[in-house]
């Protein structure tokens, strides 16, 4: 089964650490997208540019309207995801918590959906 782990974390907070404490969370996560790929869970999986450069589309009636930046102002932000192909949802729980800012943000563990 496929999950994806979507991964939130405070923007602000993160831009405040400094660059060798960033540089050093690099190797983490360097070495956990190895882990997954070695494992053969990983799927895909890519980090965002911050919720800034973000456009939010919508259809109303008949206007598209387009807004710079998220849809809604939030404590935590979308910063990036991997896909897995576990077992269950306990694997991909167990995925999850081994995900590098898991301590100072939050992973959504979201089922995906397969059209036959």
């Amino acid at each position: 089964m496929q999950y994806t782990l979507l991964i939130y974390s405070n923007e602000r907070q993160d831009q405040d650490r400094s660059p060798e404490a960033m540089q050093a969370e690099m190797g983490e996560w360097f070495a956990y997208t190895k882990a997954l790929r070695d494992s053969g869970a990983y799927v895909a999986g890519e980090a965002l540019q911050p919720t800034g450069t973000a456009t939010t589309v919508r259809r109303r009636d008949e206007r598209l309207l387009t807004t710079d930046g998220p849809f809604a102002e939030t404590k935590e932000q979308l910063g990036g995801f991997y896909i897995i192909d576990v077992e269950n949802l306990d694997e991909a729980i167990a995925w999850a918590a081994k995900i590098p800012n898991v301590h100072r943000g939050s992973i959504e563990v979201r089922p995906i959906v397969k059209f036959e």
